[in-house]
């Protein structure tokens, strides 16, 4: 009797619509359900399991890409920007792509060598961006485009078990990659409460850091742990629970954005490494080079803003943005996500 492959039923879960990650196996399925991928996104919705690239005209009419020529995209993600990039090479030159995480990398690369982008004209490298300087190294030439996308990506904040979201339970993770470092969780075990306090107003400008930080190590102290999103998430619930009820809500809900970003800053040694790659940035520029770095907070911008303005009056960078460029009403309506995001560029002198 011949083998048959045995059917595999579909999830099932309550009522007429999928609320948890795992349930959405359309959405987790876009080469299957391209039309259901379509309805979220026209909704304004980014599907589970996807990322949705943000200013890609943009950045491709700044970067000018040619075939024949070398980029990096520093932080690869979902490969998005990578594939329009890729397709602007018209199967000449090469773009290496760096990603810390080795779970969405994989999947990425993978994704890319279906469409057509192999080896001979993708290299993914599982590599921190601060280490750009070691990547031209190893390329033996330097780049005649960069892009850097600092956001992080909505694969990761979708998926309740790589703990980035405050909306579903999940563990305290944050980290980019969770085969390495503390995750957040070991983070507030071992932090003092004015180490948090320090933590929560310089990574994002938290105004409630006292009475947060005091909360959290209150809990520790007797005994709780705070081991879970949702254990965070209470934490500053009861902190606030001294504001009026009618901007309670509210009030919560942008503290926990900001709390959760405060600590996936510190996990991740994100400023550290913006520092690291802005400092090497020129030098694995080609002359005549172009970079594009997208940030998604004031601490980020700053810090970009700075740096190229420090460059460009040394004569390193021949011109910069002297604006920010932001994503249209069109994208942000499509994209929700897409609403925080500032663009800046720079060139390399030639």
């Amino acid at each position: 009797m011949e083998n048959q492959t045995k059917h595999k039923r579909r999830i099932h879960y309550s009522g007429t619509h999928p609320k948890s990650y795992k349930e959405k196996y359309k959405e987790l399925q876009p080469e299957k359900y391209g039309d259901t991928i379509e309805k979220v996104i026209s909704k304004g919705s980014t599907p589970a399991g996807m990322h949705i690239s943000i200013c890609v005209k943009e950045i491709l009419d700044f970067l000018q890409i040619k075939p024949g020529q070398i980029g990096l995209d520093a932080t690869l993600g979902y490969g998005g920007h990578t594939r329009e990039m890729l397709q602007c090479l018209n199967g000449e030159g090469h773009i290496y792509g760096l990603d810390v995480d080795p779970i969405e990398s994989a999947k990425t690369k993978e994704r890319l060598k279906n469409l057509g982008f192999g080896e001979e004209i993708l290299t993914v490298k599982l590599e921190n961006f601060a280490n750009i300087d070691k990547v031209a190294e190893e390329a033996g030439m330097k780049f005649n485009f960069v892009l850097a996308d600092l956001g992080v990506s909505s694969m990761q904040i979708d998926n309740p078990d790589r703990g980035f979201s405050y909306k579903v339970e999940g563990p305290l993770d944050l980290r980019m990659n969770p085969q390495k470092g503390d995750s957040a969780a070991e983070r507030l075990r071992q932090v003092t409460r004015e180490e948090l306090v320090g933590m929560l107003v310089e990574n994002s400008d938290e105004p409630y850091a006292e009475e947060i930080a005091k909360e959290i190590k209150n809990k520790q102290r007797t005994g709780n742990a705070v081991e879970t999103t949702v254990d965070l998430r209470n934490c500053i619930e009861n902190a606030l629970r001294f504001l009026p009820a009618s901007e309670r809500k509210e009030m919560v809900k942008k503290s926990c954005a900001r709390t959760f970003q405060a600590l996936r800053i510190d996990v991740n040694s994100e400023f550290e490494v913006l520092y690291a790659f802005l400092e090497k940035l020129p030098d694995v520029l080609a002359p005549g080079g172009r970079a594009v770095i997208l940030t998604f907070h004031s601490g980020e911008d700053r810090l970009v803003k700075k740096s190229f303005k420090a460059l460009k009056k040394a004569g390193i960078y021949e011109s910069i943005s002297e604006e920010i460029i932001r994503p249209s009403a069109e994208e942000c309506r499509r994209n929700s996500r897409a609403r925080s995001t500032k663009m800046r560029w720079a060139v390399k002198a030639r």
